[in-house]
């Protein structure tokens, strides 16, 4: 199957270099290129795309804001954010998770790391493994105002799980894959599937990365700051 990307940028040459970039691969191809965000979410919907590389600062409607619109639209309920960013402004990490984005990348990463950031988004992952990308979730997860105690409207919605979903839930927000989870509980990687997929329909979690979010948020696991 054939990732269809859609690339969200106000910078033209920086949409024809990954244009360039993403059409030289046999498993993925661009659909189309959006200047602004309300652009980016019509052409979301007109061309079918899987996963949107979306800049954040655009004129008019801003990544963030086109990353809210995608994830609250039931029909573009398949389709994958990842956020392209400099980490210049890093709060706009967080409220972009919390948007809905499947998680983030740097504008200066390397070639590889960007497709291959399109085959885990498309693959319904999240882009949360690297230490530096999670060390950079929790600390400003930790400077976004988060109770103490964590938010009481998320702590109540991790009653529906069970203890094993929780289990693997910390692991998840820990940017643990599947595999990896698998030996720390020592289960399959089936059984973690299973799991991660029941708690992201009790939590109504998109993703892993929305899971994380409600993990921190919840007060279930503790940001780390150091």
């Amino acid at each position: 199957m054939t990732i269809r990307v859609l690339l969200a940028d106000d910078q033209a040459l920086l949409r024809s270099a990954f244009r360039v970039l993403v059409d030289s691969e046999s498993d993925m191809e661009v659909v189309g290129e959006a200047s602004d965000g309300a652009e980016a979410v019509r052409l979301a919907k007109e061309q079918r795309a899987d996963v949107v590389l979306m800049d954040i600062r655009m004129p008019g409607t801003d990544g963030l804001a086109a990353t809210r619109l995608i994830s609250a639209d039931p029909s573009l309920a398949h389709v994958r954010v990842v956020i392209l960013t400099t980490f210049e402004v890093d709060d706009y990490v967080v409220q972009s998770l919390r948007a809905g984005a499947s998680g983030f990348l740097g504008k200066g990463s390397e070639p590889e790391e960007l497709l291959s950031a399109i085959r885990v988004a498309a693959g319904g992952e999240a882009l949360l493994s690297p230490t530096a990308t999670k060390g950079l979730i929790a600390r400003f997860l930790a400077q976004g105002g988060a109770a103490d105690d964590g938010d009481p409207a998320r702590s109540a919605r991790l009653d529906a799980l069970t203890v094993r979903e929780r289990e693997v839930l910390v692991q998840v927000a820990g940017g643990h894959s599947n595999d990896e989870i698998a030996e720390r509980l020592e289960v399959s990687p089936l059984t973690v599937k299973t799991h991660v997929n029941r708690a992201m329909a009790k939590l109504g979690a998109r993703d892993r990365a929305q899971l994380v979010v409600i993990a921190y948020e919840s007060g279930l696991v503790r940001p780390r700051v150091d």
